[in-house]
């Protein structure tokens, strides 16, 4: 059998910095324009993302950017590390780029990076990628996350039509962590606050304890990867939710790094369907 050829990278995009806002203690707003996004898109999903590509420290790549280069000529921890991000927002006519950081202090890569960036600055990134947008034809909508999916969450609930209906159900560390979000009459937000809780804790009772409404049902389901499986089994065994009708996922995952996340992601994802899917039946004659 031939060997199936490398696949290439993405084109890396280049974008600077026009403007930041602290939202809240821990998010900070950044956006993005430039040349770069001269021919980006993110209009189809309400849950794009962006690789923010960061230099290895005191690595300096060739110009033109090429990540399939870099792969080739640099040894792997030279290569630039990967941080993956919500869109916001996208202003088509403006060409301006939002995404929300969450921000705790020195932690992390991306957040201290976007806590200090200034005017001007220029970043590197690829995608955008995404999948799931509120289906407008559902009865009802359900969104569940902490703050790593409160970007998609305030995305989808902005998109949604002006008679939905549904549950929004967000954890934050504390009541300064809300943020002022457009929604439907019809869709209730609600805020829970983790104030030493269990990641995802608050969230989890809340959709056990929720008198589902009649009809079928879009769900969108994201945040810390424990939680998240926990709430996959309830809705997938318990509510019985087809798994076409739930967009869900761990963006993170308790005690790891991004990079040790994203080693042991797929499996996990495989684990998790092997634990939770009832056996495919005998095929049909």
């Amino acid at each position: 059998m031939a060997q199936q050829p490398a696949r290439k990278a993405p084109k890396a995009r280049e974008a600077r910095v026009v403007r930041t806002e602290r939202l809240t203690p821990h998010m900070v707003r950044v956006v993005l324009a430039g040349e770069g996004l001269s021919d980006f898109s993110a209009d189809e999903f309400t849950d794009h993302y962006i690789k923010l590509l960061f230099p290895a420290p005191g690595v300096t790549y060739p110009e033109p950017f090429d990540m399939d280069r870099i792969r080739e000529e640099f040894p792997r921890e030279q290569w630039p590390t990967t941080r993956t991000y919500t869109v916001r927002a996208w202003d088509a006519a403006q060409r301006e780029l939002t995404v929300d950081f969450v921000v705790h202090g020195d932690e992390g890569l991306a957040g201290p990076w976007a806590a200090s960036a200034q005017v001007g600055e220029t970043i590197r990134f690829l995608g955008p990628g995404g999948g799931y947008a509120p289906d407008p034809a559902a009865d009802w909508h359900l969104l569940v996350g902490d703050e790593s999916a409160l970007p998609a969450i305030a995305a989808s609930l902005e998109r949604l039509p002006e008679g939905a209906v549904g549950h929004a159900f967000v954890e934050v560390d504390s009541p300064d962590d809300e943020q002022k979000i457009a929604a439907p009459p019809g869709v209730e937000l609600r805020w829970f606050h983790r104030t030493g809780r269990p990641v995802g804790e608050a969230l989890l009772t809340a959709v056990q304890d929720l008198d589902f409404p009649p009809g079928d049902v879009h769900a969108f389901v994201h945040g810390e990867a424990g939680f998240v499986k926990d709430l996959r089994r309830h809705l997938r065994q318990d509510r019985q939710i087809p798994r076409e009708r739930l967009s869900i996922s761990g963006y993170w995952r308790l005690g790891q790094t991004d990079e040790a996340w994203r080693a042991i992601k797929r499996d996990w994802n495989a684990q998790v369907e092997r634990e939770q899917e009832p056996p495919a039946g005998p095929a049909a004659a």
